[in-house]
């Protein structure tokens, strides 16, 4: 009996250790996320004339998915992304826009407040192509960024699995270099080439571009004189030079 009652005894001991192991080892990760760097915000806007294939590259980005059934955006949809860029942890927060002209008065209301902006046009269909100024001068018109010619703009062609190619990836480039030298990658949503590697550019560029803004801000705020400080027996001491002396 008295072997029969250590039994429990040990159990709970060991129950005890167990739970004191279990403790300690879910307490080293929160340890080790307060060390983590802060995960960045980036809001950007896809615009592109309708059928370019801005849904898909965006549902191929974030659920690595593809279906051949066209779908029309309406008004405006988005989707998150979480990356990381550099080490940085970065949540891409990814506006999805209509291409009919009907939704195109909406654009201040979705466009305020963006931090990059991804160009789609369709490699096969030329007219996608020349909307792309419009769309550019409409963007900048709507959102307003403070520095327009550094904005962070990609412009992506897609649907390159394609073999009806009408725009070569020659005018294409040239193109998106008259534009502050924009990025210009080629992608087929359909296939998964190179959907990653232009958001993440995406994101790089838009992340180069806000700790430049923050530098540029500390810079002027060390340019601000300091405030001249009054002490109280600086003006008892400058009373009689003021007082009248009639």
């Amino acid at each position: 009996n008295r072997v029969a009652q250590a039994e429990p005894h040990a159990s709970a001991r060991e129950s005890t250790a167990a739970n004191n192991r279990t403790y300690r080892q879910t307490w080293r990760p929160a340890a080790a996320m307060a060390t983590q760097p802060k995960r960045t915000l980036i809001k950007a806007i896809i615009l592109g004339d309708q059928g370019v294939g801005k849904t898909a590259l965006l549902h191929r980005l974030v659920k690595n998915s593809f279906t051949q059934y066209y779908k029309t955006t309406v008004c405006v949809d988005f989707l998150t992304k979480d990356v990381c860029i550099d080490g940085r942890p970065v949540t891409l927060q990814l506006w999805d826009t209509a291409g009919q002209d009907r939704f195109r008065s909406l654009g201040a209301f979705y466009f305020r407040g963006a931090d990059a902006c991804v160009l789609v046009y369709d490699v096969t269909q030329p007219n996608s192509f020349k909307s792309l100024d419009s769309w550019r001068d409409e963007f900048l018109v709507q959102a307003g960024p403070r520095d327009p010619d550094k904005f962070p703009f990609i412009l992506i062609g897609n649907k390159v699995d394609l073999e009806s190619r009408s725009v070569t990836k020659k005018r294409a480039a040239q193109w998106a270099q008259c534009k502050s030298g924009m990025p210009y990658i080629e992608c087929s949503a359909k296939e998964a080439v190179n959907v990653d590697e232009a958001f993440c550019s995406l994101a790089r560029i838009a992340l180069a571009r806000e700790t430049s803004a923050v530098a540029a801000d500390e810079a002027a705020a060390a340019e601000i004189p300091a405030a001249i400080q009054l002490r109280a027996g600086d003006a008892d001491s400058n009373s009689g030079h003021r007082a009248c002396q009639c």
